[in-house]
């Protein structure tokens, strides 16, 4: 066990590599690493070029993201450091949550432990690795979870897209328990079921739900259209205040879900819609249809630097039709999960939609990903979720 902690030697980084760390941030990239003791991944030091020492971190040659901090100074990563963070972070949400059964327990750089993903849905749990030398911990990592939460499955979904562009293989596995592992786990008092062995992400979009509730607390009138709704997350909260709801997505698999989702619920004023949505909205105005309430909630569209101008344009898109599609005085709930779009950016997007559109409009909130997703100072990337809640005029 001590071997995967051990560090291998000592990483170099330039003055702008040193800078950005003093700044608050955990990463450096690979243009600021003038050295490495090794061309393995694993747990390095962190100096400067005349020997300050930063930290410990974890060290993924092959990665853009070369050093990932754990730990600042000189204080090492061990097995019980590691440890104690999962306990910590897990005891953060059990205070935040109660008896809720369904949160993000690890989220990465947000709770210190770079690169590492934990998700609790009901009394099953996902983790996911980002990095190399994160990868190496797999084993140790699961035995931590199922001591600490003593949970009927763990299963890792190391098959994010972040994965290949790190160069490491991608698949889904049962670490502890048994599969199938479908999880019933809440938003509100409504229950959900999800396959974590065969569904998006970690299976669920645990960042959302405190939106989901939110934006039905906002939401009064006839018809709402939630657009990308996968497994019915905003569209099965306004059902239970609006007349009746359309709820897009172009997945059938995720449909499928979305329907038992309300029937489980009881809920029967839905009416679920297999579609691409850049082709149904321009369909929808040409038609006349108008909304009470419109939900665009779609995939991340900038994944890297080169597809953020493409990602702004069809932010607008959608945003512009959104505000077409809504009666006066209706209510957009409009959110990206794109990290390279910074809140800043999406509210320019969302003002620029507004202008095309001639529509006046209010934003009554802006909002981010819960609680169990914290945005680490000196981190923005950890501040990728926005939604807006916004009334048409």
């Amino acid at each position: 066990m001590s071997d995967l902690f051990a560090p291998l030697g000592a990483a170099v980084i330039s003055r702008k590599g040193a800078l950005r760390l003093e700044q608050g941030h955990v990463w450096v990239y690979r243009s600021d690493v003038v050295s490495l003791p090794a061309s393995m991944a694993g747990v390095v030091e962190v100096v400067g070029e005349r020997g300050r020492p930063y930290g410990m971190a974890l060290a993924s040659p092959d990665s853009m993201i070369t050093l990932r901090l754990v730990t600042r100074g000189k204080t090492a990563v061990t097995a019980d450091l590691v440890r104690e963070r999962l306990v910590q972070a897990f005891a953060r949400r059990t205070q935040l949550y109660g008896g809720g059964d369904a949160f993000r327990w690890v989220h990465g750089e947000g709770d210190l432990l770079p690169s590492i993903f934990v998700d609790r849905f009901g009394d099953a749990l996902t983790l996911q690795m980002l990095s190399a030398a994160a990868d190496a911990w797999q084993a140790f990592l699961v035995e931590c979870l199922v001591e600490v939460a003593r949970p009927r499955a763990v299963v890792v979904r190391n098959d994010a897209t972040a994965r290949r562009r790190e160069g490491l293989a991608t698949d889904i596995q049962v670490a502890h328990g048994a599969a199938p592992v479908l999880a019933r786990y809440h938003e509100g008092d409504l229950a959900l079921e999800v396959d974590l062995l065969a569904d998006q992400k970690t299976g669920g979009f645990l960042d959302q739900a405190t939106n989901h509730v939110r934006a039905a607390e906002f939401a009064r009138g006839a018809e709402a259209l939630d657009c990308f709704t996968y497994h019915g997350g905003f569209a099965l909260q306004l059902a239970r205040v609006a007349t009746h709801v359309t709820a897009v997505d172009s997945s059938a698999a995720a449909l499928v879900r979305a329907r038992a989702n309300a029937e489980r619920a009881g809920l029967g004023n839905l009416a679920f819609e297999q579609a691409d949505v850049f082709e149904l909205l321009p369909e929808l105005l040409r038609t006349g249809r108008r909304f009470d309430v419109v939900v665009l909630d779609p995939p991340a569209f900038a994944s890297n630097k080169a597809s953020e101008d493409r990602a702004r344009r069809a932010y607008k898109e959608i945003n512009l039709r959104g505000l077409k599609l809504l009666v006066p005085g209706g209510l957009l709930v409009t959110c990206s999960c794109s990290g390279r779009i910074t809140p800043a950016a999406f509210d320019e997007i969302i003002a620029e939609a507004a202008r095309d559109a001639q529509r006046d409009v209010q934003i009554l909130e802006r909002r981010g990903a819960g609680p169990d997703h914290p945005v680490l100072v000196g981190v923005p990337e950890t501040d990728y979720l926005k939604c807006r809640i916004v009334r048409a005029l």
